[in-house]
């Protein structure tokens, strides 16, 4: 199963989308900081590597080069100097639009190529693996003796 994810990630849709990204000399782990930071405005740079599971210096060079792009904007924290923020910049914000419509427009192609039975076992088998990772992010939560009382 994971084969096959992990195969759907190489498809079509996706190498459109790096292929603009690709265009504009944007890395795999720029694009994927801006759209994090559309999810999430105002982030910490301790947020983004924490989310990416980074150290602070990686994000800090990944950050530099998408500010070279205009794409986006470091601010001081009002309350602590020593922390910074991120946004997007319009461009940055534009940019993220325009990566997400690509991949919508080649979701909407792959889907188009299946039957309409496919794409509701596709749905069901997406529902239950998102039910799944929401029960196991749960009880990953949870203490090991909060665990165990539940077994």
């Amino acid at each position: 199963m994971l084969e096959l994810l992990n195969s759907l990630g190489g498809t079509v849709f996706r190498q459109l989308l790096w292929q603009r990204a690709s265009d504009l000399d944007l890395t795999y782990a720029q694009s994927q900081v801006l759209f994090r930071l559309a999810e999430h405005p105002g982030s910490h740079m301790g947020d983004v590597a924490k989310a990416f599971g980074v150290t602070l210096p990686a994000v800090t060079h990944i950050v530099d080069r998408l500010e070279e792009k205009g794409l986006v904007i470091r601010g001081d924290h009002p309350a602590d100097r020593r922390v910074y923020v991120l946004d997007l910049t319009r461009a940055g914000k534009a940019l993220v639009e325009e990566l997400e419509a690509i991949r919508l427009r080649g979701m909407e192609r792959v889907l188009a190529r299946m039957s309409a039975d496919d794409r509701r076992r596709v749905v069901v088998g997406l529902v239950a693996l998102v039910d799944a990772a929401e029960g196991a992010s749960v009880n990953d939560a949870r203490t090991p003796r909060a665990r165990r009382a539940s077994a």
